[in-house]
């Protein structure tokens, strides 16, 4: 198993398993970041606890020097006093008398230059009776410590004589700033926050995944109707939650989009059916003709049924052209390197090229300025033949067919005078198959597929073909977005 693989194994896989992840993740790095923050300000202020305490003490010690009076040794703060012209210590107390400073001080001596107040740094010699859990026991080496001075002009010579001082002897107490409270006070904050801290990344961790679980439910719920929905029974649909949120928006969607595949089936069954329908007619009938020649075939007028059998043929190619075409037109395919077409030279040589030998028909082309459009030629040729041979069908005497510029589009527009179409099936008839006089349409060649494929190719040119009302006949309107003229570019 590789490296890999095995992250794979132990990953979390669930949404639920991943958010409490990311969550508690999240938190713990934010959690950091505040632990890290006070720990740094409780050690601070309670170094500077320590720092007034220790001045409190010093300026107490102070005041009895003054007044003449040797502090007292049980103090709950080392402190030493020191002498000019003095050996030994004045004073101390709080866990200085493991130095032994009855025997010698262990301060320095006070300078010549005295100083009210001095907060200073001094280096201790080895205390071998140091406890660490005593907190107060003073260790050796630098210790911060607070001093103040006293000159020998503030005591008498009785008070310097009570001190055990000389008359003129300038003296320094100092006060050792014990770190060990603001070490107990940060170390107990630290257990706090950590216990603290893992506490709620548990509980931010399964508040998360339990979230995650009850807001998933509508999608789990989703997930099993969207997997019941079969190509046998696509009319199975999601439940819409009440609540608004993103998972509405998702049913929502997802309901949208099985009905789109619902009428895509639904579609793409009536187009084989209507394609196998219209298959079997020309099929029919040629197969009918050929089996009667060959069951007669001496009273077999061959030449007819030869006829026959060829205007079967080329109405089935025909139909074959036409659902390749369609097939091809819904792969979405975009058009490959597009030409520069003129439109309106384009309408005219249809026009004049038209056949019409079956009926009397004027076919008119009203167009003089070019009218250039992007696109395949043989694409926009098949579009304009199969409006005019639509209008062939049903125009009574005339078929016009203009050709405008106006503003961005090219509109071109192929009006017959004939029946006309109903309102209500002006959409309808662009449907693949769709007759409205199907016997008609079927004497005359027609398979209902041509207005569907001049549509697709309407539309995979970036433009629309609609059916505008007129009291007279049916008209066509094609808008394509217009180019510019090879010149211009």
């Amino acid at each position: 198993m590789n490296a890999t693989e095995s992250r794979r194994r132990w990953w979390p896989r669930s949404v639920r398993a991943i958010a409490a992840l990311a969550a508690a993740s999240t938190a713990a790095v934010i959690l950091a970041g505040i632990g890290w923050w006070v720990h740094h300000d409780v050690y601070r202020q309670s170094t500077q606890i320590a720092e007034d305490q220790a001045k409190d003490q010093l300026w107490a010690i102070c005041d009895k020097l003054q007044e003449g009076v040797i502090p007292d040794s049980t103090s709950t703060v080392p402190y030493e006093v020191v002498a000019t012209g003095r050996r030994t210590a004045v004073a101390y107390g709080g866990g200085m008398g493991d130095f032994d400073p009855g025997t010698h001080h262990v301060m320095p001596a006070p300078p010549k230059a005295l100083r009210a107040e001095l907060i200073t740094t001094v280096r201790l010699p080895a205390n071998p009776d140091y406890d660490p859990s005593d907190k107060f026991s003073v260790a050796s080496g630098t210790n911060q410590v607070v001093t103040a001075d006293i000159s020998a002009d503030v005591l008498s010579n009785d008070k310097a004589a009570a001190l055990g001082v000389a008359a003129d002897a300038n003296l320094r107490a100092y006060v050792v700033v014990l770190p060990h409270t603001a070490e107990a006070i940060t170390e107990t904050t630290d257990r706090l926050l950590l216990r603290a801290g893992l506490v709620g990344l548990v509980l931010i961790a399964a508040a998360t995944y339990f979230a995650v679980r009850i807001a998933l439910r509508p999608v789990e719920a989703i997930r099993v109707l969207t997997a019941s929905v079969t190509a046998n029974d696509p009319r199975e649909r999601v439940t819409v939650p009440a609540t608004g949120h993103e998972i509405t928006a998702l049913a929502t969607t997802i309901n949208t989009t099985l009905q789109r595949l619902d009428n895509a089936a639904a579609q793409q069954r009536r187009f084989v059916a209507d394609a196998a329908h219209e298959l079997r007619s020309p099929l029919t009938t040629m197969l009918t003709s050929l089996e009667v020649a060959l069951a007669y075939p001496e009273r077999t007028d061959w030449p007819a049924a030869t006829t026959t059998a060829a205007r079967q043929t080329r109405r089935l190619q025909a139909l074959t052209e036409d659902l390749l075409l369609l097939a091809r037109l819904d792969t979405r395919t975009p058009v490959a390197g597009p030409e520069t077409v003129d439109l309106t030279a384009l309408a005219s040589q249809l026009t004049e090229q038209y056949p019409l030998t079956e009926r009397p028909l004027t076919l008119t082309c009203d167009g003089t300025a070019p009218a250039h459009a992007h696109g395949n030629p043989d694409e926009y040729e098949r579009l304009l033949r199969n409006l005019m041979d639509n209008a062939a069908r049903h125009a009574a005497h005339r078929i016009h067919v203009t050709i405008r510029n106006q503003d961005a589009w090219v509109v071109l527009t192929v009006h017959d005078d004939g029946p006309g179409v109903p309102t209500e099936d002006a959409e309808r008839i662009f449907e693949r198959f769709v007759r409205l006089d199907d016997a008609r349409s079927r004497d005359h060649g027609g398979t209902g597929l041509g207005l569907a494929i001049a549509r697709d190719l309407a539309h995979r040119h970036g433009g629309t073909l609609t059916l505008t009302p007129r009291t007279l006949g049916a008209c066509f309107q094609l808008r394509l977005p217009l180019a510019p003229t090879p010149a211009e570019k």
